[in-house]
C-alpha cells in the first residue's frame, strides 16, 4: 500500500504551498483547485475518516479554516470535509476544503435532493442519537 500522499506532505517529502502549520495541523493551497483559493487544512494526525481523529487533534481545524477564509475574503465559499468513497473522498487522511465560490461555474457544484420524511422516523432517529452522544 503507498504512503498517504498527505502524511509525505506533513513529512516534507513532497512540497506544498504553506499557508499554516502547528504541532497539530497544515493548511495548503490546493494544486488542483475548483476555484482560485481553495486551500486544504489537515490534522497530521493521520486517520482515514473524521471519526478516526482524536477531537484533541481537530481541535485548530475551523479555527485554521476560518482564518483562510478571512484572508482569502471570498464573498461565497464551501467549507467541505468528505468520510469515505461513496461521499468524493479521494484521499484517505481527513482534510477540510475551503473553496471560494466566486461564480456559478467555478467552485463546488452540489446539488441538494431533499426528501420527505416521516416526523415519527426523525422523533425516533433523534432520540437514538442523542442517547448515543
Amino acid at each position: 500500500m503507498a504512503a498517504c500522499i498527505f502524511c509525505k506532505i506533513i513529512k516534507g517529502e513532497i512540497p506544498s504551498m504553506k499557508l499554516f502549520e502547528s504541532e497539530k495541523t497544515l493548511a495548503f493551497l490546493d494544486i488542483g483547485p475548483l476555484s482560485f483559493g481553495h486551500a486544504l487544512v489537515i490534522p497530521k494526525y493521520h486517520g482515514a475518516k473524521l471519526t478516526d481523529i482524536p477531537d484533541d487533534q481537530l481541535s485548530e481545524v475551523l479555527h485554521v479554516t476560518k482564518k483562510i477564509a478571512t484572508a482569502v475574503g471570498a464573498e461565497n465559499y464551501n467549507i467541505l470535509q468528505n468520510n469515505g468513497r461513496a461521499a468524493h473522498q479521494e484521499v484517505d487522511h481527513v482534510h477540510f476544503h475551503y473553496i471560494p465560490k466566486p461564480n456559478k461555474e467555478e467552485g463546488l457544484g452540489i446539488s441538494w435532493p431533499t426528501q420527505k420524511m416521516d416526523k415519527d422516523k426523525l422523533q425516533k432517529l433523534l432520540e437514538e442519537v442523542k442517547a448515543k452522544m
